[in-house]
């Protein structure tokens, strides 16, 4: 396995590339405020004739995830487009129109989760004698725990019921806090022997959103960059789709001062290998 690289800065790599596909959460905000190196590593990227697409595992739509930018101090020209986790799981819901759907952790809180599902005419029983599971995530995000949510995801494994999960990550940090997301249900959900299925990172179907959106400018595999925080979904995602990844130590996990012996134990425990790593975005 060839070890990850540890530039300075983005600005030795965007020759080699045309387009970045970039994490949002940990890589250009922390939930509470800009990074302003990693949005200005962006500004510039774009600057220099590249493109840049968002590329995010929370559970709503693309206007959802952008509308807090502004106030966070992400500024416009650090992007082209976005696409989310919520808009492929749109996508997967509205092709099971037919079924009804039991949304767990869907109280319209912090991530607006209504906007997964309006408009599509769906069908809720908010029971386990749903055809569909739609796990948005922990109805307190603030206080629960994954596990206590075991028995009731068991009930619904024993009757067969699929899980569509809508945010694949485990946890999210905000500001200094991390939060347990879907995908930490959804492990328990396959632990428990039920299928799941995944729409976002680092699954295909939310990189295919971003590709179709790119397919007029034929960017190829090669030309393509994976930015983001996470072992589990944005460097396997990239390796999975076969572009190339940059890690960034400033989402998940919090490191000490030897980065670089670091970043290659945190990328061994998962059993993936990123093309570069930096400390932080910056160009």
């Amino acid at each position: 396995m060839i070890s990850s690289q540890f530039p300075a800065g983005l600005a030795g790599l965007a020759p080699h590339y045309d387009t970045i596909l970039c994490d949002v959460w940990g890589v250009i905000h922390n939930g509470r405020a800009a990074f302003t190196e990693a949005c200005d590593a962006l500004v510039k990227f774009r600057a220099q004739g590249g493109q840049v697409c968002l590329i995010t595992n929370a559970p709503v739509p693309e206007a959802q995830v952008v509308r807090y930018f502004e106030p966070l101090g992400v500024p416009k020209d650090a992007f082209d487009f976005c696409v989310s986790s919520g808009d492929a799981t749109r996508a997967e819901l509205a092709a099971r129109a037919h079924m009804t759907v039991w949304r767990m952790g869907g109280d319209e809180g912090w991530e607006h989760d209504r906007f997964l599902y309006d408009g599509l005419g769906l069908t809720y029983i908010d029971n386990d004698a749903a055809d569909l599971l739609l796990c948005i995530g922990l109805r307190d995000q603030v206080n629960d725990q994954p596990e206590g949510y075991r028995e009731e995801l068991r009930r619904a494994v024993a009757k067969g019921i699929p899980m569509l999960c809508a945010n694949p990550d485990k946890q999210v940090r905000v500001g200094g806090k991390l939060y347990w997301c879907a995908g930490a249900l959804a492990d328990i959900y396959e632990d428990l022997g039920g299928q799941v299925i995944y729409p976002g990172k680092p699954y295909a179907p939310i990189y295919e959103l971003a590709v179709a959106r790119l397919s007029a400018l034929k960017r190829r595999p090669e030309s393509i960059l994976c930015i983001g925080d996470s072992p589990a979904t944005d460097v396997r995602g990239a390796r999975l789709q076969g572009y190339h990844s940059l890690y960034v130590g400033t989402g998940l996990k919090q490191h000490g001062a030897d980065f670089e012996a670091e970043v290659t134990q945190l990328l061994a425990d998962y059993g993936e290998q990123a093309t570069y790593a930096m400390t932080g975005l910056r160009w």
